[in-house]
């Protein structure tokens, strides 16, 4: 029995029993199972690498990016187009630095204009980058870095600027437009010496604060390869420890204004007045001469005609007659139109040519 039994290990080691699946196919002892998971391990591996690799060496630059390429921190060249390029994985590094137009917001600052009058300007600054190697080399790609150099420029600039500048001519330079009052030419009123000068206003274009703050502003694009667009003042205020006196102040002096205006305008209006009663006055006497000289005229006319009519014989009867006529139709009143006259009246005489 122990002979069969030897024996039977021995076949049996030697000559293993063939396992096969359902479908009929053999079954994979455990060597190739394991031979065949070593390879799609390492296949995997490789796969993974490869995607490391490819996605390490490739650099997408957006439309509003630069992009920077260095090499052991050295930059070797800038993408400045959009699209897709390619690096060294590993070994070469990206530097992104924003291409669009950036909103800096200055921090409120006080100033001091040349009349010693202390004001709050508000502004803000739009920027961007012009010479992306500049800007790696001297600001360290760093935005915040660039926003703090934008911040003490802007505000020497604003300062120098103001500090030239009075606090009325600065309030007026806000918007770059300044509203005066000019005389137009003097219009000579008929019969009169006096000359009266019409006022009326005239708007008229005045270098703004921010195109003065803007030409403080020097060679910003040379040191960082910044350019600043435009520098913007939001508001104009004014410290609240005085601002109740400068209003005080300013509405002091626009209701003295005000009663300027209000005296020569009435001293104006009283001009005016006694002109036209002037005027008045004298039409009233050319008139009242004119009318006299006609009234004169007539009369004289008047006389001419009688005296025409009484030097001719016929005439002066003719004359005598209808002057009988019109006496005769005055005399003849109410509703009875008959009328006696007597042998020795002067009417009668006249009808029957007596007179």
């Amino acid at each position: 029995m122990a002979d069969f039994n030897q024996k039977y290990n021995e076949n049996n080691v030697s000559e293993p029993f063939e396992r096969f699946n359902s479908d009929g196919t053999k079954k994979r002892g455990n060597k190739e199972r394991k031979r065949g998971a070593g390879f799609g391990f390492l296949l995997v591996l490789v796969t993974f690498v490869v995607l490391i690799l490819l996605s390490s060496s490739m650099v997408v630059t957006k439309q509003n990016q630069f992009k920077l390429i260095r090499q052991f921190g050295r930059v070797q060249r800038v993408v400045t187009d959009a699209g897709l390029s390619f690096k060294i994985p590993f070994i070469e590094s990206v530097d992104t630095i924003p291409k669009e137009l950036l909103l800096y917001d200055l921090p409120s600052s006080d100033v001091i204009t040349s009349d010693k009058k202390t004001m709050i300007v508000d502004s803000y600054v739009l920027w961007h980058v012009t010479d992306p190697l500049k800007f790696a080399q001297t600001l360290s790609c760093s935005v915040n870095n660039a926003e703090g150099r934008i911040d003490a420029i802007v505000y020497n600039a604003t300062k120098n600027t103001i500090s030239n500048m009075k606090q009325d001519e600065v309030i007026r330079s806000r918007d770059g437009k300044m509203t005066i009052t000019v005389d137009q030419d003097p219009e000579e009123v008929k019969n009169n010496d006096m000359v009266i000068s019409e006022e009326h206003e005239e708007v008229i274009e005045i270098t703004s604060l921010t195109e003065e703050i803007m030409a403080q502003i020097n060679h910003v694009e040379e040191q960082y390869g910044i350019e600043i667009s435009a520098v913007e003042v939001k508001k104009l205020d004014l410290p609240d420890d005085n601002k109740q006196a400068v209003y005080t102040r300013m509405i002091s002096e626009r209701e003295n204004i005000a009663a300027q205006y209000t005296a020569e305008g009435r001293s104006e209006a009283k001009m005016i007045e006694n002109t036209t009663d002037k005027e008045v006055s004298i039409m009233l006497s050319d008139a009242q001469a004119k009318a006299e000289a006609a009234i004169a005229e007539g009369e004289a006319e008047y006389m001419r005609i009688l005296a025409n009519a009484y030097s001719d014989p016929a005439k002066m009867d003719f004359y005598s007659f209808v002057r009988a006529l019109d006496a005769l139709e005055e005399s003849m009143t109410g509703d009875k139109k008959t009328i006696i006259l007597s042998d020795d009246s002067p009417i009668a005489q006249i009808f029957n040519g007596q007179y």
